[in-house]
């Protein structure tokens, strides 16, 4: 079929067959709208593969449905996975204006965090440790430095290294350093 070299042909094989189309589409969808569509993406379909169409094989109707038949199972799947792609959020509240705000809050925090977290290992891996020790699991100088087996003084010049290389990073949670006001 020339269909797509023929604007002539291709509107004579439409008006054969718009009505055969239109009621093989009515008897699979309900709604008159996905019908008429369907319709439109089945010639359109058509258009785009006459050059698959071989007289020999059967006649032109019979592959039209098979044309047909393989758009409307392409929108039956495309309508299949948007009702559970639906029903995975069904039923989930949906966020209102101060969730957004508290979900904003919560993300510029973590920004933040991971910045920290970002610059915490550029640090080399003594004042790492000794940050991590005394800042994210609460141990005390004296703790830290049993638990690294170094001198608490040690701990301290290391703690004081830290924060210093970390002053660029937005606002960190202050510290608290035994001994210290």
């Amino acid at each position: 079929m020339r269909l797509n070299e023929d604007p002539a042909a291709f509107e004579a094989f439409y008006r054969r067959h718009v009505d055969a189309v239109l009621r093989f589409v009515a008897r699979r969808v309900s709604d008159p709208h996905l019908a008429a569509d369907l319709t439109a993406d089945i010639f359109l379909a058509a258009l785009d593969s006459a050059h698959s169409y071989v007289p020999g094989r059967g006649s032109e109707i019979a592959w039209l449905y098979g044309v047909a038949r393989n758009v409307v199972s392409a929108q039956h799947r495309q309508a299949a996975r948007e009702a559970r792609a639906t029903g995975r959020v069904a039923g989930r509240r949906l966020m209102d204006d101060d969730d957004l705000v508290r979900m904003e809050e919560r993300i510029d925090a973590e920004r933040q965090m991971r910045s920290a977290l970002e610059a915490m290992a550029k640090l080399p891996e003594g004042e790492r440790a000794v940050l991590e020790l005394v800042a994210v699991d609460q141990l005390t100088v004296a703790e830290v430095a049993n638990a690294l087996g170094i001198r608490q003084v040690t701990v301290r010049v290391r703690l004081h290294r830290a924060r210093k290389a970390l002053e660029h990073v937005a606002s960190p949670a202050p510290v608290y350093v035994e001994g210290q006001a």
